[in-house]
């Protein structure tokens, strides 16, 4: 998803692109929990030793600094993940623009190698999400291919083999120079390294004990809010607990998100987007070259 910059008033009500829908259960079931102890303490029906304020503040500030920290780790995934996308779309236009200009005499191979670039960044998105290569991955290949595809278990890895092959039939058929050969493996070496690179990403996640001790920290925390505030705020309670409880769950939330760079959550990479994008810088360098 790519969103543009929210206008000033369209900043208290945007939730498309938010963690919103994935925090509102708890921020609720807070909410009703801090409402429920402030009317029972006004009625008299219920009394609480209150809790001073300065373990609040302590636990506050501890459970910032950390909840600071998971998401700068997580969002350093994120930001690598993102140049790895950037050098798979740098990489496709490259060996592109290279083939159709070195693959001259050769333009069936010259025009499979686009293909083949086209498809390995969609089963690329595919592989990275666990999912089976769909339609988008499969168009560009033909009949025999696909099943290949489908019935690999590294897409991408089998696509940049063809590439490969395709250069080296090339090259022995005397269609292409061994220096420009040369050049052209390099750009499928460079999106093996892209795929290996996405690979290390998506299997080594943050350690699991980092997340549950921010986790519970951060229920404990919203939970005991109305004991420590109810005295002083009185029916104000609830509603500061949920804009507190708005802020530790979404950061929370928010940082799982950023942990899992290629999946298909809001913030998640636009994976779809950066895929089309390659298709039409490629299918446009097709466009022209025939024209030529």
């Amino acid at each position: 998803m790519v969103n543009k910059k929210p206008k000033v008033w369209e900043l208290f009500f945007r939730v498309r692109g938010t963690v919103l829908p994935r925090i509102w259960p708890q921020i609720l079931v807070v909410g009703l929990a801090s409402l429920l102890v402030t009317l029972l303490e006004q009625q008299g029906l219920l009394h609480i030793t209150p809790i001073a304020a300065l373990p609040f503040s302590l636990m506050g500030i501890a459970l910032s600094i950390f909840s600071a920290f998971c998401n700068t780790a997580s969002y350093d995934r994120w930001w690598e993940a993102r140049k790895v996308l950037g050098q798979m779309l740098i990489d496709t236009r490259n060996i592109t623009r290279q083939s159709q200009a070195y693959l001259a005499s050769d333009p069936l191979a010259a025009r499979q190698q686009a293909r083949y670039a086209m498809a390995f960044a969609d089963s690329l998105r595919c592989h990275l999400r666990d999912e089976v290569p769909d339609e988008q991955a499969l168009q560009y290949l033909d009949a025999n291919q696909r099943q290949q595809v489908l019935a690999s278990k590294h897409a991408p890895n089998r696509i940049l083999a063809w590439m490969s092959q395709t250069i080296a039939m090339a090259l022995s058929n005397g269609h292409i120079a061994p220096q420009m050969a040369q050049e052209l493996e390099e750009r499928v070496t460079s999106l093996a390294v892209v795929l290996g690179a996405a690979e290390r990403i998506k299997t080594t996640p943050l350690p699991y004990a980092y997340s549950l001790l921010l986790h519970r920290t951060a229920y404990l925390f919203c939970f005991l809010l109305p004991l420590g505030m109810g005295g002083s705020l009185g029916m104000w309670t609830p509603l500061f607990v949920v804009i507190l409880s708005y802020t530790f769950f979404g950061l929370d939330a928010l940082g799982s998100e950023l942990l899992t760079p290629f999946g298909t959550t809001p913030n998640s990479l636009p994976m779809q987007t950066i895929c089309r994008t390659i298709e039409k810088n490629i299918l446009e360098e097709l466009s022209a070259s025939n024209r030529h």
